[in-house]
């Protein structure tokens, strides 16, 4: 959430901020509902000034002997009014908050404006792979291979579903051995969160209210409860770990990763060279996530933006670094690095990892703050997220770039010792 403060005082530098999203915001009503607040706020302490003054002198009277049944109407009509100016506080303060919730990150100021156009390539890992013969597509290679059955994952779940069978259930855990170890040995704490998640976390995390219908909700047959979903990515859970909390200085960074499936609707048309695992409603994936101090957080995605290129480049894959322009960088975030691996039948390069800064935008909407040694001011931590990695494409992307003229597949050189051999070989079927 952008700080309420900022609007006030500058509500025209945040509209500029957002129009490099190519979102163009109104802040007249906000700032009137502002004004009002104010207003509220000022009248209803006033009235309770006085009936406090007032209060006190009832009993001096009565002790006086006299006559205060004046002074009691006054006092009925003051707390009347009173819960009056409140209810209105309170529809007012809603109002503010609905709308504030709705707004996105500001864009950071190097990041550029406009959409997916103005992305920017900042760096090319490996060459383009060069083929002697006429490469298949991954979708050809899994079902030759053995490693994928699609038409047994349709029937189960539907389309954007699959089934990793023999080598494929094998290659993708191998995947993520490889991910989880690389991380561990970097120090960072392993988590395994609930896929069920509440309300409050997509608040938090950014996604709710305005994205709430792209999730897989819950059906309750609780009346008043809450909307619970199955979560889309490890970051909805992580960055709710530490809500409502208060940290020490020296406690931060904390640097966690996570393994889950993640449930995605997916909503809209799949392009026709999306098939196979390009997209789908469920994937596996490893997320990274750090909660740092403010002045630390630059250099933190960094660091994530290197462990993420480090798998990557560990899997032999050609792959690039792009920057993300403002209005392709989703909601929540201030900026936004994608490494996107090399598929050859698609001739295009697609995102394995999204690595990227929210600043304290998710901190500020999940009250997550921490208080520097000797001072009793709280402050918001920055809050990052990378992707280490998600196999649903890094899969396809080593059977593409690694395909061989008799059909066989490499094993990448880091993966052998979970695979437990060197080459994928077509099966009988």
């Amino acid at each position: 959430m952008l700080d309420i403060n900022e609007i006030r005082n500058d509500p025209e530098r945040i509209k500029k901020a957002l129009a490099k999203r190519l979102v163009d915001v109104d802040f007249t009503e906000f700032l009137d509902w502002d004004q009002k607040r104010r207003s509220l706020i000022t009248e209803s302490e006033a009235l309770k000034a006085k009936k406090n003054k007032v209060s006190s002198e009832i009993p001096v009277l009565k002790r006086e002997g006299k006559d205060i049944s004046g002074l009691l109407n006054e006092m009925k009509e003051i707390s009347d009014k009173v819960k009056t100016l409140e209810d209105d506080l309170r529809k007012v303060e809603g109002e503010i908050n609905d709308f504030a919730a709705a707004l996105p990150n500001l864009p950071a100021d190097d990041v550029v404006a406009g959409g997916k156009e103005n992305n920017q390539v900042v760096r090319i890992f490996g060459e383009k792979p060069n083929f002697a013969f006429t490469p298949k597509n991954h979708v050809d290679l899994v079902n030759s291979l053995g490693l994928i059955d699609y038409e047994r994952g349709v029937k189960l779940g539907g389309n954007g579903f699959w089934l990793y069978t023999g080598d494929g259930a094998l290659l993708e855990w191998a995947l993520l051995n490889y991910f989880i170890s690389e991380h561990v040995k970097d120090g960072y704490q392993f988590i395994l969160p609930p896929h069920i998640l509440n309300y409050q976390c997509g608040y938090t995390a950014g996604q709710f209210p305005k994205f709430s219908e792209d999730v897989f909700r819950l059906e309750t047959s609780e009346v008043n409860e809450r909307m619970q979903f199955i979560l889309p990515t490890a970051e909805t859970a992580l960055i709710n770990v530490h809500r409502d909390e208060i940290l020490r200085d020296d406690e931060l960074p904390k640097k966690y990763f996570a393994y889950t499936p993640c449930y995605r609707k997916e909503a809209g048309s799949y392009r026709a060279e999306e098939r196979g695992m390009i997209r789908g409603h469920q994937f596996n994936k490893v997320e990274m996530f750090q909660y740092t101090l403010p002045e630390d957080s630059e250099k933190a995605l960094e660091e994530l933006i290197d462990k993420a290129e480090r798998l990557v480049a560990g899997l032999g894959l050609h792959y690039r670094v792009s920057k993300l322009a403002a209005a392709d960088c989703s909601a929540s975030m201030g900026k936004t690095f994608d490494i996107e691996v090399w598929i050859p039948s698609m001739n295009d390069y697609k995102e394995v990892s999204s690595c990227s800064n929210a600043y304290d935008y998710q901190a500020r909407r999940g009250n997550i703050r921490f208080k520097r040694k000797g001072s009793k001011k709280t402050e918001f931590v920055h809050t990052l997220n990378a992707s280490g990695l998600a196999t649903s494409r890094v899969l396809p992307a080593i059977v593409e770039q690694y395909q061989q003229e008799d059909g066989s597949v490499i094993v990448p050189e880091v993966l052998r010792k979970w695979l437990g051999k060197d080459v994928l070989t077509p099966v009988n079927k």
